[in-house]
Parts: structure tokens; sequence; C-alpha cells
């Protein structure tokens, strides 16, 4: 009976250390999760149009900084970096709603013709960011001969 008893009671706290180990394991995927949350970067909305000379790119961004923005153009994708920062800390157990995204937040967007990475106007007015990319004009007859 004895060896009975002392065979439960091992089997008993390797249960218990399989419980504290999983909880264990819970608590780190929960901090990893809320972690990769607060490092995550938050993706732009954006429109994008095109005239007969020129692509424009509009994105809300209200309470950026001009400052806290990166604007860059790699062979024909165009690419919006940026962070809006909260400016009062405000504890996680007082917010009944949490919608506007803070943090760091980037967009690229290829771009579908050509563009003069010269001639590239970007504004911020009113909370709305305007880029303006001037088209390369291409002749757009060209005629090849067969030798």
């Amino acid at each position: 009976m004895k060896i009975f008893d002392k065979f439960l009671s091992n089997k008993e706290a390797s249960q218990k250390e399989q419980v504290k180990n999983t909880k264990t394991m819970d608590n780190y995927e929960e901090e990893m999760e809320e972690e990769s949350w607060i490092n995550e970067e938050g993706q732009l909305a954006i429109d994008v149009y095109e005239t007969q000379k020129k692509i424009v790119i509009k994105s809300t961004i209200a309470g950026v900084d001009p400052k806290d923005l990166d604007i860059s153009l790699h062979n024909d994708m165009l690419t919006i970096r940026g962070k809006r920062e909260r400016e009062e800390k405000i504890s996680q157990e007082y917010y009944l709603y949490q919608e506007c995204y803070w943090g760091h937040f980037s967009r690229s967007v290829i771009l579908p013709v050509e563009v003069d990475s010269k001639n590239i106007d970007a504004t911020l007015e009113n909370g709305i960011l305007t880029i303006s990319l001037k088209k390369i004009k291409h002749d757009q007859n060209i005629s090849v001969k067969v030798k």
C-alpha cells in the first residue's frame, strides 16, 4: 500500500509541476503578445490617384509632427514612415475605448509609372499628408525596324 501511495504522490507532484510550467508558459506567451503589439508598426491608410502629369498620394495622419515623417523613394517604391506620439501617459485600466493608433507607422506603395525623383512635393495640412510626384513623360509611339 505504501508503494502505491508513494507512486500517487510522485504522480501528483509531477502533475502540479506540469500545471505550474503551463501557467508560466501561458504568461510568457501573453507577455510576448503584448510586447510584440507594442513594438508593432501601424499601417497608414492611403488614397493614390493619377492625373495626366502626376501621381498623388493622400493619407490622414492627424497628430503627427512633420519632423516625425520620413518619405523616401527607391526605384518605383515610395515609403512613408513616421510616428505619432502620445502626449500624456494614461494607465490601461482607465481606458473605456482605445482605438487610436500611437507609435511608429509606415506604408509603402509601388508606383504604376516612372516619376521624377527630383520633383516630389509633400505637404501636411489639416492632418492630411499630400505627396505629389511628377510623372516622367516618355514617347508613347516607338517604332522598331526589324533587320
